[in-house]
């Protein structure tokens, strides 16, 4: 058994799903993968059954009865995991905008270099990002300078979603009190990881725009960011981030 699983949240991703499952479990260690599909009507799960079969101790598969957000996916994922003895839990998206490559980095990271948590950063050393229209670039990246200031959290890519979580990490976090769903939810969990003093590493990556399939991002996503950073600040200063019981 591998002591890393990646987590991918899936919902329309047909075009992908297989092709990126495929690049992971090609890489020289070994990482097992948990998809989390919101009941895709493209039919990305059935694929997903399809592969079970060719790595049946590999790959698992959660399917949920609708799209219930990125942050309920994700802690969908996280408590399955602690279920199991994986020491070494990863976010991933599906659309090959994170490098299945960069894992390995990030591994290396949390099981080599002492990091808790290790972040995949577009903004580390300056705007990695290929093939977003320039808005996008200035939304993403303003918005991740935002969050700095307002939390004080010394991280330069706090939205970003490819991510290693170290087993006791995601232990202490209380993860019924993970509030957002939408990209907030990647700020709330750095953050709260940061309030319970983990140690966070960024490793610098190329984010690459997808070329398959159509991105989830909206308006209201990212006004859930804008808003959420300033309610996860309140929380802290009035001392309801805390340890899980």
């Amino acid at each position: 058994m591998s002591d890393s699983i990646v987590i991918i949240p899936t919902y329309n991703e047909k075009e992908n799903i297989e092709a990126i499952i495929k690049a992971v479990f090609s890489l020289s260690k070994r990482f097992d993968i948990l998809i989390i599909d919101d009941n895709s009507p493209d039919g990305t799960a059935q694929i997903v059954k399809g592969l079970q079969q060719d790595f049946p101790e590999r790959l698992f598969l959660i399917q949920r009865e609708g799209k219930l957000g990125l942050g309920t996916a994700y802690i969908t994922g996280f408590k399955w995991v602690l279920e199991r003895n994986y020491e070494y839990i990863f976010e991933m998206d599906a659309d090959f905008s994170h490098n299945p490559l960069d894992l390995l980095r990030l591994y290396a990271a949390c099981a080599e270099d002492g990091a808790d948590v290790a972040v995949g950063s577009r903004y580390y050393t300056g705007v990695n990002v290929v093939n977003w229209p320039m808005g996008r670039v200035l939304m993403s990246y303003f918005a991740s300078r935002y969050v700095r200031i307002v939390t004080g959290m010394k991280v330069h890519d706090a939205t970003a979603g490819f991510v290693c979580y170290k087993r006791n990490v995601l232990e202490t976090i209380d993860l019924d009190k993970i509030k957002f769903k939408g990209y907030a939810f990647q700020v709330e969990m750095k953050y709260t990881a940061h309030c319970l003093g983990f140690r966070i590493q960024e490793v610098s990556i190329i984010f690459v725009n997808r070329l398959l399939g159509t991105s989830k991002m909206s308006s209201g996503i990212f006004a859930e960011g804008v808003f959420g950073v300033l309610t996860m600040r309140f929380r802290q200063i009035f001392g309801r981030i805390k340890k899980k019981q």
